[in-house]
């Protein structure tokens, strides 16, 4: 009976023993995995933070050199019968071409005032400035400037008619059969708090007296303007013609060209169907207040279809 009782007692102290190592072991692991685990967390956490904080110093160089990206976009006017290339079967291509390059400052050609209405309600961080070209208010195309509406104020803005009259609403003069306008607006930064004019144009697609009258009008225009320039616009000519001569004689440059030798392949009027063989005939202008850092005829197509029967061109600069 004694001996029995003593196995007993070893068999209760070897499963307290047991019991025991069991529990340490447990702890560690509760340990190692809390551990482990901790571990992760503070990976997440610190790989996180780095993003932001990449992405804040990244905005903060941005708009400490005052880069700038701009775009001009002839969108093709919306009540134009063009089938299957029609303004309702291309406008979210429109609105995806102008997302995908996020632009600043926008200057568009042809446009209505629905197809604005449009690009507003898909792009609610826009706003704009520009009148339709009928009646000074809402009637005809616009040559309008969207713009970043947390990025910039508008001090200024007017509208003024290719003519002998420039303030005469939908005055025409030079032998264009159709009204043109220039849109201008003084922005200033809200960030850097600088200031510059933008001017957004476009020109008579038949005469060429037109052209020419209205690049040294623009120019005039432009010249009573002290601050820096941009000028944005489809000038329906190339460079070698008059009207284009005489805006780079002023002592704008054209961004495009300061990136990019001409080549046979940069026309910007595709026909809707990609054509390249054209001449590039729209444009983005700049005064020697900024620096070109890029600049990039977007031939984006969605399935064969283009969003408009010209491509936009782009251009990143940084104001001086």
């Amino acid at each position: 009976m004694g001996l029995y009782l003593y196995f007993v007692i070893d068999i209760f102290k070897l499963k307290l023993q047991i019991s025991k190592e069991i529990f340490m072991v447990n702890n560690l692991i509760r340990r190692f995995v809390h551990h482990v685990l901790e571990s992760i967390f503070n990976m997440i956490f610190i790989v996180l933070l780095l993003n932001c904080l990449t992405a804040t110093i990244s905005y903060s160089q941005q708009k400490t050199n005052d880069e700038l990206n701009v775009m001009t976009f002839n969108i093709r006017y919306g009540t134009a019968d063009d089938g299957e290339n029609s303004w309702e079967y291309r406008k979210n291509n429109v609105v995806e071409t102008i997302k995908n390059f996020n632009p600043d400052l926008l200057g568009l050609q042809e446009a209505l005032q629905f197809q604005i209405d449009e690009l507003l309600k898909q792009m609610p961080n826009y706003s704009y400035v520009g009148v339709g070209r009928d009646d000074g208010k809402s009637a005809g195309e616009h040559s309008c400037l969207f713009y970043l509406k947390d990025s910039f104020d508008v001090d200024s803005s007017g509208t003024f008619w290719f003519s002998e009259t420039p303030y005469v609403i939908a005055s025409k003069s030079w032998g264009n059969n159709i009204t043109r306008i220039c849109t201008w607006a003084l922005f200033r930064d809200k960030l850097s708090g600088k200031s510059f004019y933008m001017f957004n144009v476009h020109l008579d697609h038949e005469s060429q007296p037109s052209r020419e009258k209205s690049s040294e009008l623009l120019i005039r225009k432009i010249n009573e303007k002290s601050l820096p320039i941009i000028l944005t616009g489809d000038f329906n000519c190339g460079d070698n013609n008059t009207a284009i001569k005489t805006i780079l004689e002023s002592g704008l440059i054209d961004s495009y060209r300061r990136i990019y030798e001409k080549n046979p392949n940069e026309g910007t009027f595709n026909s809707f169907k990609g054509e390249t063989n054209g001449e590039k005939i729209d444009f983005i202008f700049v005064s020697k207040d900024f620096v070109v850092k890029h600049s990039e005829i977007i031939k984006t197509n969605y399935y064969g279809r283009y969003p408009s029967d010209h491509f936009p061109v782009t251009t990143d600069i940084i104001l001086k």
